[in-house]
């Protein structure tokens, strides 16, 4: 008897999941071996951890049917980064990616030799993409939050298209389906969001890709914990209710702070006011947790941080907590001073505005 379609929301619940069988969990413990036995021959699925491992398989069988292609799971999100950069882009070949993306990549694609890289803002990718053996896409970025038209770009790119889905997720937007040939994620944001463990993981629906990925992972050793695997595939169970928590959470803290006079500028792909709200309307289901604030100074982006009581002044995002800091601390992203990316969390929505408008509230005016 066939299926009913379900919602990816629902599919996350049970993706990865074995079949029932009578006294069984409903899912095994992790595998927590760095040996198998291994007798005669080399022979079969398990010959040695850094190889493969039950409790990564679960888990990429989770992602891939998520994202509608095959999964790798690697250490972290950065893991699996430089897995798709270094794995995937060879020398004498072109690389184009966002000089707007996240920061880490672009210093991984600096360190390639023989390669010749090509940036351009998010919105200006279009004159490079038929230039590129490998197009890198962020959308949306982090952490200026700019979207670009995956499908677009991806027809346009004569060779393969890998997009950054970690803002999103699987949940929010499909890469894959919109015609890319690989996605990336760091799991550690709000894949598995509960801010306790680092991950990340690539999904293909080409089996060269995929095979030069599993060899890169084998030969670097870049591989991910049993027990944080186990714990990302728990985590994958409540994604929809989390997300759809922390994108309304979002879209309030967005709209509010729009409206107030301290700020100068809030953005959101959710908001209407965003230069590519139609194209994310368009191209995802879901608007992601995190918004930017422009308070004009970091002084007066401290001053708001140091007022909030509900949010942790922290780096990352897409946790159940909700965090912010000021992202040129790091001097590395092109954000003015006064920016604040702002990750929304799953806590009742009326008391994080409630905070949000007495901090902003608190703000000396802005200077004429």
């Amino acid at each position: 008897m066939s299926q009913p379609p379900v919602s990816p929301a629902t599919r996350a619940v049970r993706a990865g999941v074995p079949e029932p069988v009578h006294g069984a969990p409903f899912r095994a413990g992790p595998v927590m071996a760095s040996t198998y036995h291994l007798l005669g021959d080399v022979s079969g699925e398990w010959v040695y951890a850094r190889n493969g491992n039950p409790t990564w398989t679960a888990y990429e069988t989770a992602v891939g049917e998520l994202d509608g292609g095959r999964a790798l799971v690697f250490a972290s999100g950065m893991a699996a980064c430089s897995a798709a950069l270094l794995a995937l882009v060879q020398p004498g070949t072109t690389l184009v990616l966002p000089s707007d993306c996240y920061y880490t990549v672009r210093q991984v694609a600096d360190r390639l030799h023989g390669v010749t890289v090509l940036t351009a803002p998010t919105r200006e990718l279009a004159d490079l993409a038929p230039q590129a053996d490998l197009l890198w896409l962020e959308s949306p970025g982090n952490p200026g939050l700019e979207v670009c038209d995956i499908a677009a770009l991806a027809a346009a790119c004569p060779g393969l298209t890998v997009v950054d889905n970690t803002t999103a997720t699987a949940l929010g937007q499909s890469p894959l389906a919109l015609g890319a040939d690989v996605v990336v994620s760091s799991d550690t944001k709000l894949t598995t969001g509960h801010s306790d463990l680092l991950l990340g993981h690539v999904s293909t629906t080409s089996e060269t890709a995929y095979a030069a990925l599993a060899d890169w992972r084998r030969l670097t050793g870049g591989v991910a914990g049993p027990h944080e695997t186990w714990l990302a595939h728990r985590s994958l169970a409540t994604l929809g209710l989390r997300s759809a928590q922390a994108c309304a959470n979002a879209l309030a803290v967005a709209a509010l702070a729009e409206e107030h006079p301290a700020v100068l500028e809030a953005r959101y792909p959710g908001l209407p006011s965003h230069p590519e709200h139609a194209l994310a309307t368009r191209q995802m289901s879901a608007y992601g947790p995190v918004l930017g604030l422009d308070l004009g100074t970091a002084e007066r982006a401290q001053a708001f941080l140091s007022a909030l009581r509900l949010v942790d002044e922290a780096t990352s995002f897409g946790g159940v907590h909700s965090t912010a800091e000021r992202r040129m601390r790091w001097g590395a992203d092109a954000v003015g001073e006064g920016y604040v990316r702002f990750s929304a969390g799953v806590e009742a929505t009326a008391d994080l505005v409630a905070d949000v408008q007495q901090a902003l509230d608190g703000l000396p005016a802005l200077a004429p």
